[in-house]
């Protein structure tokens, strides 16, 4: 390996490094504004000076400059510390004294770099030239006097969202960042830019002016928005949740972030169940925990087993899941479902409902057939890996059903599921020559009377082009409940001669309904008796007989499993709202006064005897390898009608009661709808 000397310490590196990239390898802290190691280089700063030998004798931007065999590196001396402050001056000639008010003090790279990097003070007296605020959208806020064209927000909108809204304008002094005709930034992703930003110049319009950075109480938690699982970083502030961030995840999120994981948090404050309820003629009126809880027991123990049923929403725990299913398991129940949207998946082995070939191993696809999915408003973090693979010019894409907007070239191959067994001979030949062919099916694929066939028709086409070889497996199961592969991992699906989700919510088939955070789904139609347990007065709560309050994902500590079968442990930020409780210790207090006990008094102990029963809850943050199955064998042979395929989400910013009580949600979803009524129009 190629050798230089940093400061007269040699440093092996690899070829096609930066000197940028050495010096920080050698221990040495290179201050910078527009580099990002997850961008294109610019080099527009000039922050990232240093001295290099052999070469002309004045700074060199490390950020730009290749690094040689041999070279030495300064970062430290005294032309180096001069250029340092020099630029500094420059970049402060024309920032407005905004700190106080910004809502970027206290992690601000411009602020804390002008402390280690910059002068006393400035030579310059002129006036400071002022720029106009330009509407982003709901998300972004701008303060466009801050902005030093670092070009951040540029690059990552075109290169990484793949939605080029944002661009450079004029020269000189008249300079700026804007975006074109004063359009909102459509993006999943916009919220990243605000992160990008080193100067306070874009910051978050939902969040402007609530709260200070040292004033947070910082807790490391994972996503539920969707099932990626992506890591997050919950800040309160006392009982409130003011922000979430990404946290770097190099297999999941990298440290991106979509914006209904990163904006719906407001709705964790919004239509809160903070104290039981009970209908009486007709009407709610607010109980006490222990006439909602006797209500529901002499309910349930009146009724018959096989006409009681529970149904897992898309939010839950494991842990809630858990408590749910042995409770009814001990009643004597076999109606139980985590599958509100009547999926077909839950049966064979669990490779049948993975993404196996996991969310960052995707990219060393060469040939990527999608089926019944969009991904970039079910998975918009998996949609930008897929187009920084496409974008290398290694990966072809082809896919079956809606026919979305992706950031990407694809082949369209058909709208329908008669494509399957008819699928064009160039796209089948693609995937037969691959070296690692991949295929995404979509959870809204697999719903409906033809779920089973369709299953079985991708397995067939997936066993026939090769997708499963040695070492590699690219069959691939997209979800889009954070609940959904737990559920499947612990049997939550029908017991023997038991209902689905959607024959549970039919006229006449239970006496009793138990949704545990159920609200995407109809249950109107049942006459059954109705305990709703959940954060959110949201639809499941409309229709209930008994409410019985419980945590959001912030005030509870739990288990999520991704949709690639990683177990990841989410930790509680703040406390339930009011009288709520932890949805496990409502069930476990429940279990009592139905005289079937739950064996487990404590979170550890319900932990403990959830992975003695199912092992694979105990592999926290693990990736299973690549297995190879009979994927041929999924599903339920049979002729296919030609369908139409459609995703299993249809506005991505109100898919679950969080979002749905966001007002910041409302406004990206109203923004969506209205291009498309306009172009209907």
């Amino acid at each position: 390996m190629p050798v230089a000397k940093v400061n007269g310490v040699d440093t092996e590196f690899e070829p096609g490094m930066t000197v940028l990239q050495v010096a920080e390898k050698a221990g040495h802290e290179i201050p910078r504004f527009c580099y990002h190691e997850r961008l294109s280089i610019a080099g527009n700063c000039r922050m990232c000076l240093v001295e290099v030998k052999p070469g002309p004798p004045k700074p060199q931007a490390s950020c730009a400059l290749p690094a040689a065999d041999g070279q030495e590196i300064f970062t430290d001396t005294p032309m180096v510390r001069k250029a340092r402050e020099g630029v500094m001056e420059f970049l402060l000639i024309n920032h407005p004294l905004d700190c106080p008010i910004c809502d970027q003090g206290g992690e601000c790279d411009l602020q804390d770099q002008a402390m280690a990097y910059g002068r006393d003070g400035s030579r310059y007296a002129e006036n400071k030239r002022a720029v106009e605020e330009k509407n982003m959208g709901p998300t972004v806020k701008t303060f466009m006097t801050r902005c030093i064209q670092c070009t951040r927000c540029v690059r990552f909108i075109t290169e990484v969202a793949g939605v080029p809204d944002i661009g450079m304008i004029s020269r000189g002094e008249d300079a700026e960042i804007t975006t074109y005709l004063e359009k909102n930034i459509d993006s999943e992703l916009s919220g990243n830019v605000n992160d990008l930003c080193p100067v306070g110049a874009l910051t978050h319009r939902p969040w402007q002016y609530h709260y200070r950075p040292w004033e947070l109480k910082k807790t490391e938690s994972i996503d539920v928005m969707d099932a990626l699982g992506s890591n997050i970083r919950v800040d309160a502030r006392g009982a409130e949740v003011m922000r979430v961030l990404p946290r770097v995840h190099e297999g999941i999120n990298e440290e991106w972030l979509s914006d209904i994981s990163r904006y719906a948090a407001d709705g964790l404050q919004r239509q809160r169940l903070d104290r039981p309820y009970v209908r009486d003629n007709g009407r709610l009126r607010a109980a006490s925990w222990e006439e909602a809880l006797g209500v529901v027991a002499d309910r349930l123990k009146a009724a018959r087993p096989e006409k009681i049923g529970v149904v897992a929403g898309d939010l839950q725990d494991a842990e809630s899941m858990k408590a749910a299913l042995d409770l009814f398991r001990a009643l004597g129940s076999p109606n139980t479902d985590c599958r509100q949207d009547g999926s077909v998946l839950g049966y064979g082995p669990r490779e049948g409902w993975l993404f196996n070939s996991g969310l960052q191993g995707l990219e060393k696809a060469d040939a990527v057939l999608i089926v019944g999915a969009n991904p970039r408003t079910e998975a918009p973090l998996l949609n930008a890996r897929l187009r920084k693979a496409w974008l290398t010019g290694a990966m072809r894409i082809g896919l079956i059903g809606p026919k979305p907007e992706l950031t990407y070239d694809y082949d369209f191959l058909g709208y329908s599921t008669r494509i399957l067994t008819r699928m064009p001979k160039a796209a089948r030949e693609a995937m037969e020559r691959a070296e690692r062919p991949a295929i995404i099916l979509g959870a809204g694929a697999l719903t409906g009377h033809q779920g089973g066939a369709v299953l079985n028709a991708v397995g067939r086409l997936a066993a026939r082009v090769g997708v499963i070889r040695d070492g590699w497996n690219g069959f691939n199961v997209l979800h889009h409940a954070a609940a959904r592969v737990g559920g499947l991992d612990m049997g939550f699906v029908p017991g023997e001669g038991g209902l689905s989700a959607v024959d549970m919510v039919r006229q006449g088939a239970l006496d009793v309904l138990f949704l545990l955070g159920a609200d995407e789904i109809d249950a109107s139609a049942t006459e059954a008796f109705k305990v709703y347990l959940g954060s959110h007065g949201d639809r499941g709560a409309h229709g209930a007989d008994v409410i019985l309050p419980g945590a959001a994902y912030t005030e509870k500590p739990g288990l999520y499993v991704n949709t690639e079968g990683r177990v990841q442990m989410a930790e509680r930020a703040v406390f339930p709202k009011g009288q709520a409780k932890e949805d496990w210790a409502i069930l476990r207090a429940l279990s009592a006064r139905v005289g079937q006990t739950l064996p487990y008094d404590t979170l550890d102990q319900l932990r403990q005897k959830l992975m003695t029963d199912h092992p694979t809850f105990g592999r926290i943050d693990y990736l299973p390898a690549a297995a190879s199955f009979d994927v041929a064998a999924l599903g339920r042979k049979g002729d296919l009608d030609d369908v139409a395929f459609r995703s299993a989400v249809r506005d991505p910013y109100l898919n679950n009661p969080i979002a749905r009580a966001s007002v910041t949600m409302a406004e990206l979803s109203a923004l969506r709808v209205a291009p498309v009524a306009m172009a209907a129009e």
